[in-house]
């Protein structure tokens, strides 16, 4: 057998494992109207104008005071017919059957033939930005003022690292007003929210084998890391890589359990030591407990690390995030967020001292060896400096406060419409089994709704849970049909069906 043979069996026989291990995970592609590329391609030179005038000038920087049209395009998608089979089969599937169906005909009563309206309760979108149309004809401008003349001169993407030529003023100045947003001396932007977590942990892990003489550390030079249970995968490898410098020792504490860290921290004689913890998490819809975590910090005096991808510009009156809605910005480090939830965008960044950013940008591996965020998605050149997609996007979200009112608004919906104590936009109804699971998502497919059913790895076995997220852009209506199918597979009344944590079981 030659080698590509051998390692297509290889990987044959290790996709039948993941398969019989139900672990085996599809796409599910959405689709995009070919008009909607066509209306923007066709108007591309109006919005091009007009974009400097609607965000270099705060007097004419143009936000909305409620919900509008655009806005429900973050959260009503569509999906062909191939993949709503797929997935109420439960084929795994490489996304590929949306490249061989005709979804998009020129035939408006083809294409609605072809394509299934849903809902979607799956995204990260909170604040419904992902439409806004500032922030579109900020993206239209860059792409409209590159694309014709400007790509010859100044290229298309970074020229190579940020630490070789990748980091631009429009780089340093996104990084000020995150720094602003989340009261710190200064941020780092990173390629995505893992890879920030990534060059974290590992900076971190740096610091032993820097203050040592020797090339391993001994016991008391290590770095304790103390490690919520349920904190994201990024954050788990980032402290993998981190070990693997034999620099740190890890501790991983019960999921928001404040009495076993103070144990666990109480019983270290290490001195330098971390505390890192997601501030809203993603599967469970839960806070970390800040207050008591900035509490234990005064009194064992450890770094205190939050990843707020999920909180930033949702949470606090500012849209700065978890540690802005306790009251408890000052005892939090260093903060890690992203644009690829509420702000709609791409990227990742690291809210810290400057002492801390040199420390980052020296020794994150993730952020050394990655290429810089490409500069048409981060700014467009057209005489004087133009605005930064993100930046609009962080400006958007600031300002137009009513999104941030109008998102816990249905969470108050949902809590009383279902009875469930739900206290943040990501509600976690854990349902068990994994087959359990899937006949609910199935059900709520059939009904309109994109609700995914969350399985092992991602979740631990007999904890498959449906995760609804909620967001600006969905209404009370929207949460009174949803609600109304998920009492055909959840029974709100009964309150046995309730753990310790407010989730419902069926």
């Amino acid at each position: 057998m030659d080698i590509p043979s051998a390692w297509d069996s290889w990987v044959g026989e290790a996709l039948a494992r993941l398969e019989s291990l139900k672990v085996l995970r599809s796409l599910r592609p959405i689709c995009l109207r070919k008009q909607s590329t066509q209306l923007l391609v066709e108007n591309h030179k109006q919005y091009a104008p007009n974009l400097e005038n609607d965000v270099a000038d705060d007097e004419e920087f143009e936000v909305f005071d409620e919900l509008r049209p655009w806005d429900r395009s973050s959260v009503e998608v569509e999906i062909g017919e191939p993949t709503f089979n797929k997935w109420m089969h439960d084929i795994p599937s490489p996304g590929d059957e949306i490249v061989h169906s005709p979804f998009i005909s020129k035939d408006p009563q083809s294409h609605h033939q072809q394509l299934k309206k849903l809902i979607l309760f799956s995204g990260n979108d909170y604040l419904g930005l992902s439409s806004h149309p500032t922030i579109g004809r900020a993206a239209a401008k860059v792409f409209w003022m590159i694309f014709p003349s400007a790509a010859l001169e100044h290229g298309m993407g970074p020229r190579g690292s940020a630490l070789i030529c990748g980091y631009t003023n429009y780089h340093s100045q996104l990084e000020s007003c995150l720094a602003d947003l989340k009261k710190k001396e200064d941020c780092l932007l990173c390629p995505t929210g893992f890879a920030a977590n990534m060059a974290l942990m590992t900076a971190i892990g740096s610091i032993g084998s820097l203050l040592t003489e020797n090339s391993i550390p001994s016991k008391d030079e290590k770095i304790a890391i103390f490690s919520d249970a349920l904190n994201h995968a990024s954050i788990i490898d980032g402290i993998r890589l981190a070990e693997r410098q034999k620099c740190v020792k890890v501790f991983i504490y019960r999921h928001c359990d404040v009495s076993h860290l103070n144990t666990l921290l109480s019983r270290c004689r290490m001195q330098r030591k971390v505390v890192v913890t997601d501030s809203l998490f993603s599967m469970d819809g839960d806070y970390a407990p800040m207050v008591e975590l900035a509490n234990l910090r005064k009194k064992h005096g450890f770094l205190l690390v939050i990843d707020d991808a999920h909180g930033s510009f949702v949470c606090g009156k500012n849209g700065g995030g978890v540690a802005e809605e306790f009251n408890c910005e000052r005892e939090v480090d260093l903060c890690i967020g992203t644009f690829s939830k509420a702000a709609g965008c791409h990227g990742g960044f690291i809210a810290c001292s400057k002492r801390w950013k040199l420390l980052i940008q020296s020794r994150g591996r993730s952020f050394i060896f990655s290429t810089a965020a490409p500069v048409p998605v981060v700014a467009a050149v057209h005489g004087e400096l133009c605005p930064i997609v993100e930046l609009t996007a962080v400006k958007v979200a600031k300002r137009e406060t009513w999104r941030r009112r109008a998102i816990w608004n249905r969470v108050k919906d949902f809590r009383a419409l279902t009875g469930i104590p739900v206290t943040s936009p990501i509600i976690s109804l854990i349902v068990g089994s994994e087959e359990k699971a899937l006949q609910a998502s199935r059900h709520l497919l059939k009904s309109g709704f994109h609700v995914t059913a969350i399985r092992p790895p991602t979740v631990p076995p007999n904890s498959c849970r449906l995760r609804v997220a909620l967001s600006a852009a969905h209404t009370r209506e929207d949460l009174e049909k949803l609600t109304a199918e998920l009492s055909q597979c959840i029974n709100f009344q009964d309150t046995g069906i309730y753990c310790s944590n407010g989730y419902a079981r069926l």
